[in-house]
């Protein structure tokens, strides 16, 4: 049964919207786990690099503020100027949700609720500790939205907000890799020394990924296994093959169900069967940052046919 464009189109934007809200969120604490390193510091470039991996390094400058925890903590989370901000991820969500509220549940609509609610007559973010405590507690209400997600009906409502989920996460996981890679590591420290390693760790912790990381390699860190786990390993969830092969089968399920098939699904299936036979070290020889660069270009190519493939108005 083929649903309204417009509903369409909102229930793909919900799931990136909240998709992004909570990267932001993880983006934010680890950010500030890192800046507490008390021995190392990392100050100023620490949230420089936030800043750039959400694409509001611009719109921050703008405002005349000095880089600092509590200047960029409160853009990221509480800055509804800020379109990317948490408080505007959220309040977009919230909108579409709000727009196809008859296809969510009470729980998956309770859930963007609440969190839309942390933020309501909040002015700052406080320390480190409150700004930890706020974004666990998005964080929290994310994952509640997703867990009542998996237990709805499945249906092209689902499919939807999860495709538009999964289209969002490869674009996060590109620009976090592309940033660490190249802007993040401060003048004058080395490559492997220990704000290098600090760092990595620090992407890992941003992804969920310390632990998978330590199932799967043996010999500690190394940048070339962590950039391996993020681009290559489909058993993590966040890695960019894991999202690409999510987006080929939510896009077949799709096509089974309201008989839209076209143009990003194509896309989509060259695109996975291409990193299946890409192995990371040619990608590193070559060029990690133009490799990334051009993933993210091809997904926003990829979330364009979408729109035109379901007729997003």
């Amino acid at each position: 049964m083929l649903m309204l464009s417009r509903t369409a189109s909102a229930l793909y934007w919900l799931g990136r919207y909240l998709e992004r809200a909570d990267f932001i969120a993880r983006l934010v604490e680890a950010t500030v786990r890192l800046d507490a390193l008390s021995a190392r510091p990392a100050g100023e470039a620490a949230w420089v690099s936030a800043l750039t991996v959400s694409y509001t390094d611009e719109g921050f400058a703008a405002t005349g503020l000095a880089t600092n925890q509590a200047n960029v903590a409160r853009y990221l989370t509480l800055d509804a100027t800020n379109p990317g901000s948490i408080v505007s991820c959220l309040e977009k969500a919230r909108n579409n949700a709000r727009a196809v509220r008859t296809a969510l549940t009470r729980e998956s609509w309770t859930a963007i609720n609440r969190a839309w609610w942390l933020f309501q007559n909040r002015a700052s973010t406080g320390g480190a500790t409150q700004t930890l405590s706020l974004v666990e507690q998005v964080k929290g209400e994310t994952r509640g939205f997703e867990g009542a997600i998996h237990r709805m009906m499945r249906n092209e409502a689902t499919l939807l907000i999860q495709l538009g989920a999964a289209v969002e996460r490869a674009d996060n996981t590109a620009r976090l890799v592309d940033v660490k890679y190249h802007l993040l590591l401060p003048a004058g420290e080395s490559v492997g020394g220990v704000v290098d390693r600090d760092q990595w760790t620090t992407i890992l912790q941003t992804v969920s990924a310390v632990t998978a990381y330590r199932w799967l390699y043996s010999e500690g860190l190394q940048p070339a296994n962590v950039i391996d786990l993020l681009i290559s390993r489909f058993e993590l969830p966040r890695s960019l093959a894991a999202c690409v092969e999510e987006t080929v089968g939510l896009l077949s399920q799709l096509a089974k169900r309201t008989g839209l098939q076209g143009e990003a699904d194509r896309m989509a299936r060259t695109r996975m069967a291409r990193m299946q036979k890409t192995k990371t070290q040619d990608v590193i020889v070559s060029g990690l940052h133009e490799y990334l660069e051009a993933f993210i270009e091809e997904n926003a190519m990829l979330d364009a046919a979408i729109a035109r493939q379901f007729r997003f108005i």
